[in-house]
């Protein structure tokens, strides 16, 4: 079983376990409860369930709570999973929005180091912040951070993405440097999927490919598409597809599906997921060309 593992404001702070659904815009959590496919955590799970039934896998579970930034709902989160790995023996878990404790996270690290077989771990959005704080972010498989995620991983110095000095900052389109400084530093995995106006992929600890085509700007002014790309990353996993395959996959998709949908700033991120099956269908040869 996968898992994906985060935070949903919309929630009460009692865990959401088991598996969800999607309903249109929606995301039917596994107590009934729907909450907006707009960005975030919600996203991410909606996106991989609609990939994961193009592909004909089963869907991942979730470990949810909410947390409005005091971290009492993703202490949760992190409670189940240090204190229940051995019984969820997961193949790989996507973390998502998660409060950055870094106790919490070095008992989850650990938790999952001991399990017989090691388990594939993602990290997007707010985990990759607490996995570089740790000073365990290579200890991941797979981080998929965008060009501002990737300066903060780059500086050595900064606790948290607030913090990134501003001559990194300014840096943000030196991808290779950043990456190369980052690695150094040992902020980041041999992995990873780095967003922008060209994605990089990046895999057993060098750059292996880009990709810029096609090209549709709007998706920049799209809340929730990063989160997207990342239940890419998880569904062709949990396919069983190799690193590098996944990765570039998952890059290629994005765009094909922008492509697809033609978006305007106005478009929803919803309506790309509703969208996501028909061109996992009708674009094989050239997602995984």
């Amino acid at each position: 079983m996968w898992y994906i593992a985060g935070t949903v404001p919309e929630l009460d702070c009692a865990l959401e376990l088991g598996i969800c659904q999607v309903q249109g815009q929606s995301l039917v959590l596994p107590s009934g409860k729907n909450v907006p496919i707009e960005r975030g955590t919600a996203t991410l799970i909606a996106a991989t369930l609609s990939a994961c039934a193009a592909l004909g896998i089963a869907a991942p579970a979730v470990v949810l709570a909410a947390d409005k930034g005091k971290g009492d709902g993703s202490r949760l989160v992190y409670q189940h999973l240090a204190e229940h790995a051995a019984a969820m023996q997961p193949q790989g878990i996507t973390f998502h929005y998660l409060f950055p404790d870094v106790d919490w996270h070095n008992r989850v690290l650990l938790a999952m180091q001991a399990l017989p077989t090691a388990p594939l771990l993602v990290a997007d959005a707010g985990f990759m912040y607490v996995a570089k704080m740790s000073g365990y972010a290579d200890a991941y498989t797979v981080f998929t951070p965008d060009k501002g995620e990737l300066a903060f991983l780059a500086d050595e110095r900064a606790p948290h993405p607030f913090y990134t000095r501003g001559f990194l900052l300014e840096a943000d389109d030196d991808v290779p440097a950043l990456y190369a400084r980052a690695k150094k530093h040992g902020n980041c995995p041999a992995n990873l999927l780095i967003k922008g106006s060209v994605d990089y992929i990046v895999a057993a600890g060098s750059i292996v490919a880009q990709v810029s085509e096609p090209s549709v700007p709007a998706m920049e002014a799209i809340g929730g598409t990063g989160d997207l790309v990342t239940a890419l990353v998880t569904a062709f996993l949990m396919q069983g597809r190799g690193l590098h395959t996944a990765l570039l996959a998952a890059a290629r998709t994005n765009r094909l599906l922008a492509a697809h949908v033609q978006p305007t700033p106005a478009t929803q991120v919803g309506e790309l997921v509703q969208a996501l099956p028909t061109v996992l269908a009708l674009q094989q040869k050239s997602i995984f060309a």
